[in-house]
């Protein structure tokens, strides 16, 4: 299914774009060289059986603020809607762009499951690693059968995952099908998945802006991001999917995604 938004803006049309950079670019340096390692320095310490009064670990909290932080930065007004589950959780969402696994850990701590190639991009791969990552060779049922093993032990430690079941980022304009395989370890640990739509701009009209311009690499991407207009985005915390009722992988799969399409699509009709 096609989801309707508006096709991306040419950059150079946009007569503020350097005005942005003026004053994003040092927000950002600050972000990295300042407020990066205090976070760091501050999860290093011994915190982690540190609980705040909702339950959420005081690292975690830090992390995900660090996170929100970056979002501003870029220009984008996070805003949650619905609440994401506690406890061991398989959280799943829409892919266009890098900026998605920042958008999602600035709403809710949890190791992703990413291609092996972001481990080698600049920035983004050294705070994926920190941020318990788990890599997967795409086309590689070996590797594949890896990722499964590591997110099947943390979630029997009740830690949580995220997923983005297309396999790859997509150009804002659909959702792609959902890979049920991945969804096999939810099904083995007993656990929910709960699905999330990552919409940018109103009413995701703005996806085709984040996603990647065909044969744009990581570094331009990230660059044009820094430059664009302030806008609003929502990370949609959708009902969730019990693993033990009965359904298989497959059809876990096929409610996620149809979760997704809806609240990504809501609004958006003529």
């Amino acid at each position: 299914m096609r989801l309707r938004y508006r096709a991306q803006v040419n950059p150079a049309s946009d007569p503020l774009r350097q005005l942005r950079y003026l004053y994003r670019v040092p927000l950002l340096v600050w972000h990295l060289l300042i407020d990066l390692p205090l976070t760091l320095l501050a999860t290093a310490l011994p915190i982690h059986h540190v609980r705040l009064r909702d339950g959420e670990r005081l690292d975690y909290r830090l992390i995900r603020a660090w996170q929100s932080g970056l979002m501003r930065v870029f220009g984008l007004r996070m805003r949650r809607v619905g609440a994401p589950l506690p406890g061991a959780t398989v959280f799943v969402a829409n892919h266009v762009s890098w900026i998605d696994i920042v958008a999602l850990h600035s709403q809710r701590m949890m190791g992703f499951v990413a291609k092996r190639e972001i481990a080698g991009w600049p920035f983004v791969g050294w705070l994926a690693t920190r941020g318990e990552t788990i890599f997967h060779q795409r086309g590689s049922t070996e590797s594949l059968g890896g990722v499964l093993h590591e997110m099947l032990a943390r979630l029997r430690a009740g830690r949580s995952v995220g997923v983005f079941p297309e396999g790859r980022t997509r150009d804002g304009h659909a959702v792609g099908p959902f890979h049920a395989r991945i969804f096999l370890a939810a099904v083995e640990a007993g656990v929910p998945v709960q699905p999330v739509a990552l919409r940018y701009g109103e009413h995701g009209s703005a996806q085709t802006v984040i996603a990647f311009a065909p044969n744009e690499s990581f570094f331009a991407n990230f660059l044009r991001l820094l430059g664009e207009p302030m806008r609003d985005a929502q990370a949609i915390f959708l009902e969730p999917i019990p693993s033990d009722g009965g359904e298989g992988r497959r059809r876990i799969a096929e409610l996620a995604r149809e979760r997704i399409v809806a609240a990504m699509t809501e609004g958006t009709r003529d």
